[in-house]
């Protein structure tokens, strides 16, 4: 069965990746000339952008409230203890449910699907369960 590939799925797709490209060159801030260029570098359509940017930008405006967060309903989970790309898809949802009017299933599901794709075997259940505890806070 062929998911139905939303413009907001694109732009979650493409801020995990950005967010997962801070992590790695240790950028804990948003950067304006960054982002225009990780947009340019992978083809972000313009349609896009605005919603893709308001994500990053929201995740990095309040990363320490996410950060707290995700720990408080990680049991035995540090963020520091798991792997980048999950840290990454945490932190988009995190954002998505405590910050946006997108539906708490619309955001747990994309969240399960972007683990899936670019973590471990292991990572939509794991994402599923702190999202879950999460979105019932």
């Amino acid at each position: 069965m062929q998911r139905e590939h939303h413009p907001n799925a694109q732009s979650r797709e493409w801020a995990v990746q950005f967010l997962y490209q801070c992590e790695i060159e240790k950028l804990f801030f948003f950067s304006a000339n960054h982002f225009d260029r990780f947009a340019s570098d992978f083809g972000v359509e313009r349609e896009h952008t605005a919603y893709f940017r308001r994500l990053v930008e929201g995740i990095f405006d309040n990363l320490s409230v996410l950060n707290e967060k995700i720990e408080a309903v990680s049991e035995n989970w540090t963020l520091a203890r798991m792997p980048v790309i999950d840290r990454c898809v945490l932190r988009l949802a995190a954002y998505e449910l405590l910050f946006t009017d997108t539906p708490k299933k619309v955001v747990i599901n994309e969240a399960i699907e972007l683990a899936k794709k670019y973590s471990t075997e292991n990572s939509g259940a794991f994402v599923n369960g702190i999202l879950d505890k999460l979105a019932q806070k």
